[in-house]
């Protein structure tokens, strides 16, 4: 039988019963910024859409379940269920109005004339959105403008749905309804549009759950919900309604209600290394409690015994440190515990995860990222592990020249020339070997793997590990995983990166910018990069379907952006000259190009004006440390002075970005004067002065930065430049701020207590942004970038929806610097 729709009268007595359910509650406006009801936090506008890839899903109307960010982006947008790269509006003021409960932006369609403003106000036990603009809907926009309101699908797939009362059930996949888009397929590629779930004046969404129930009604035009995902992976669900035509003043106004709990506070995190702690190191867990919770009660530290007993052996409460963010936090400190043993934290009816107290705790710390990631993220090979292949061989027709003029949607851009000796589209010969996925995606990123590359080669110089867990064989294109070879990994991992920078200047004669999917429609593929593209060089004579003589008419090569950068060729040398350290004795044929390239290569860049060419964050660092880098670099493996002078003439102009050349510049010390050895000892007091001021506001004892990148890469730059002075000036830097890095990516942050390392310790990140992302999965060893801060106080990571790159992106440079950090802190946890 047909449900019947309830009548609009029967609506809102149904709605009026949930609400008396819920007893009434005066939403505040927090701390001036946001409203706030225990359980309920509604943001207007506190962020903005993220500024490197469009849309983040970041902004507008936005609200916090019960510690849980699930509803975003409400905001007037042009499309049902707009993809990434969609128009958003320009984002013009805001105001709020405390005492009277407003909140309002104003935003603008400039291309089409169009101003608008956003407004939430109190109402009762919930909120009025309204969207008003004092001029009538452009015609341009007639149809296609609507307020969007979106809803996360790992929270809602599968839920309950009311519309108008009549019942439905969320699709948990997305199985709607498609029909063709009008003017062909949109630049990600979406060919059709989704027709909605459910349309009606009121939606309730997961109405038997009071700690996800949200109510959606409108006076006037309808609300429709969509399924985003249908389009695009990364989708969420769509509250949505078109603006009227020919109306001025308010436009569309909701009613929302978001489910409360009197009472509710956040429950407690405890947040530890995931991995366990050595018996003589600090031992310091940070219980992150809600702001209204109150004092903290007795935590208990529990030991495991072989015949199934349990020893309360350490209880007391936790230290309060003060306030962070939301939160409020407290310290509990059991460095008095050495025995070796199993162990569990329990504090509120919780208990963590059981975790030893060991010297060996952190000995394998790093060897996921080295077995697995590493050699998943290698291009132009066939990687394989166990029954699983990874990828085939990718891009094996790489690469084409890419137009001039041209800005791509991934930060790289051609400029007016191509400095090559190849025209635009024509095949670049030689480009298809070595080299690492950068990301998440598929792209060859050249200052990623540059500084992979001198990354690996730190590892090398210092610790030299002979771990061997993965063949790999050139010739054939092929890796096998946990396959040992009779060679160490990391120095096989050192030479694919090698033959990517060598491979670049024998094609071109320099460092390129990088080699990128040329459109969004590839750029957004998901799966086994071998079916990225068809393998075969694009040949233009050839029909778009035709293959002869291994050649394609089908345009899918990647391309390779040649605009010359000085700051590239800096970088390159660096990391080749370095390369040829950790390759000597391995493989000394290859050990000789690549220094003999960083030699020519660093010749001539100081015998000309500098390329200045530069666009987003694929041209290099900033110059005056690339440059350092690649003297100190070449100083290192050759001992020639000419390379110490240039040191000590540069430094000057690279000291303010001495923290990205820091450890690199102490390891010189052994090579230099003493008039360098002070200036590099002042530069790290000033350096150690800035952290201290940073890490003072948080209780993890590190810098935790904002932005639309969280800050785990951060974290670990910090504590290997630690490091790197602590094993200078001991007097400087503890030991315990090198191991305050390594704690915040095991689990010791806040959000979460789950291990920033795909795999490692008891718990950690297996829900990630790589290349399997859309499987709800991980890569073994990848680092996340970790603790997203959205304004004014949310820390945010994810675990239940990967698409956050922000959060939840492993990027290969991190691999390499965890790798280095956790040998460090392997070492300096077992020193008494």
């Amino acid at each position: 039988m047909k449900p019947r729709p309830l009548s609009l009268r029967a609506v809102y007595l149904f709605l009026g019963t949930i609400a008396a359910a819920s007893a009434s509650y005066a939403q505040e406006i927090r701390d001036g910024e946001y409203f706030h009801a225990p359980g309920a936090d509604v943001l207007v506008f506190s962020n903005w859409y993220d500024g490197l890839f469009s849309d983040a899903k970041i902004s507008g109307v936005e609200v916090i379940h019960h510690g849980l960010r699930t509803v975003t982006n409400g905001d007037v947008r042009l499309e049902a269920t707009p993809g990434q790269w969609e128009p958003v509006g320009s984002f013009i003021d805001r105001r709020i109005e405390r005492a009277a409960g407003v909140i309002e932006a104003d935003l603008a369609y400039p291309d089409h004339d169009f101003n608008y403003t956003v407004r939430v106000e109190r109402d009762g036990n919930g909120y009025v959105i309204s969207v008003s603009s004092e001029t009538p809907l452009p015609a341009s926009l007639e149809g296609k403008a609507g307020f969007n309101l979106e809803f996360v699908p790992s929270t809602y797939g599968g839920k309950g749905l009311l519309v108008d009362g009549a019942p439905q059930i969320i699709p948990y996949t997305p199985v709607n309804a498609m029909v063709p888009r009008d003017g062909g397929p949109r630049p990600d590629g979406a060919s059709a549009d989704p027709l909605p779930i459910a349309e009606g004046q009121t939606l309730v969404l997961a109405p038997g759950s009071p700690a996800d129930r949200v109510s959606l009604s409108s006076r006037g035009v309808p609300i429709a919900l969509y399924d985003g995902r249908n389009q695009a992976s990364n989708g969420w669900y769509v509250a949505r309604s078109l603006l009227p035509a020919g109306k001025t003043g308010r436009l569309i106004e909701w009613r929302l209600e978001v489910a409360e709990q009197p009472g509710w506070v956040s429950p407690p995190v405890v947040s530890y290394n995931q991995l366990g702690y050595t018996p003589d190191r600090s031992k310091v867990a940070i219980l992150q409690l809600d702001r209204d919770a109150g004092a903290p009660g007795t935590m208990h530290l529990i030991r495991l015994l072989g015949d199934g007993r349990e020893t309360d052996v350490l209880a007391a409460k936790p230290e309060p440190w003060g306030r962070y963010l939301r939160y409020a936090y407290a310290r509990f400190d059991f460095s008095s515990i050495e025995e070796p043993g199993l162990y569990q934290l329990a504090y509120d009816g919780q208990r963590s995860a059981a975790f030893p107290i060991s010297e060996a705790a952190y000995d394998d710390a790093w060897h996921a990222t080295l077995d697995v990631y590493m050699p998943v993220q290698m291009d132009h090979m066939y990687v394989n592990e166990a029954y699983r292949a990874w990828h085939g061989l990718a891009h094996n027709d790489d690469a084409l020249q890419a137009p001039v003029s041209h800005e791509h949607h991934d930060l790289y851009a051609q400029g007016p020339t191509t400095d090559t000796a190849y025209a635009p589209l024509e095949h670049i010969p030689g480009l298809n070997v070595g080299g690492w996925f950068d990301a998440g995606d598929f792209d060859i990123r050249t200052q990623s793997q540059y500084g992979t590359v001198r990354g690996l080669v730190n590892v090398w110089d210092r610790f030299q590990p002979a771990r061997d867990t993965v063949s790999v064989d050139w010739p054939r294109k092929r890796a096998d995983i946990h396959v040992p070879d009779g060679a160490a990994d990391i120095q096989q991992q050192i030479k694919h990166g090698t033959l990517q920078l060598l491979a670049q200047f024998d094609a071109v004669g320099f460092a390129i910018h990088g080699i990128v999917e040329p459109d969004l429609d590839q750029y957004t593929h998901l799966g086994d990069a071998v079916t990225k593209t068809d393998g075969l060089i694009f040949d233009g004579a050839l029909g778009p379907d035709e293959v002869k003589d291994g050649r394609s008419g089908k345009l899918d090569d990647r391309w390779a952006f040649t605009s010359r950068s000085s700051a590239l060729q800096y970088g390159s040398a660096a990391g080749l000259a370095a390369a040829s350290r950790a390759l000597r004795g391995y493989d000394d044929a290859l050990a000789d190009r690549a220094l003999a390239q960083a030699k020519a290569t660093f010749a001539d860049e100081t015998s000309r004006e500098p390329d200045l060419y530069r666009w987003g964050n694929t041209t290099g660092g900033p110059l005056p440390a690339e440059k350092l880098l690649a003297a100190a670099e070449l100083l290192k493996t050759t001992g020639d002075k000419t390379y110490a002078k240039a040191v000590s003439d540069w430094y000057d102009e690279a000291e303010p970005f001495f923290g990205f050349t820091a450890s690199t510049l102490i390891s010189l010390r052994p090579l230099m004067d003493e008039a360098y050895d002070a200036r590099l000892k002042k530069s790290a007091e000033a350096w150690v002065a800035r952290q201290a001021e940073a890490r003072a506001d948080n209780p993890f004892g590190v810098q935790i930065t904002r932005g639309g990148w969280a800050g785990s890469g951060g974290v670990i730059g910090a504590a290997i430049t630690a490091d790197a002075i602590h094993s200078a000036w001991p007097d400087l830097v503890p030991k315990q701020q090198v191991l305050d890095g390594f704690d915040y990516v095991l689990g010791r942050h806040p959000a979460h207590n789950l291990s920033f390392v795909s795999g490692v310790g008891a718990n950690s990140k297996k829900v990630a942004y790589g290349s399997n992302r859309a499987d709800f999965s991980f890569i073994a060893g990848g680092v996340v970038p970790g603790v997203l801060i959205l304004k004014p106080d949310y820390p945010e990571n994810r675990e239940d929806y990967p698409f956050f790159w922000g959060e939840n992106e492993y990027v290969i440079p991190l691999g390499a610097t965890w790798i280095y950090l956790s040998n460090a802190a392997a070492e300096l946890a077992k020193e008494e």
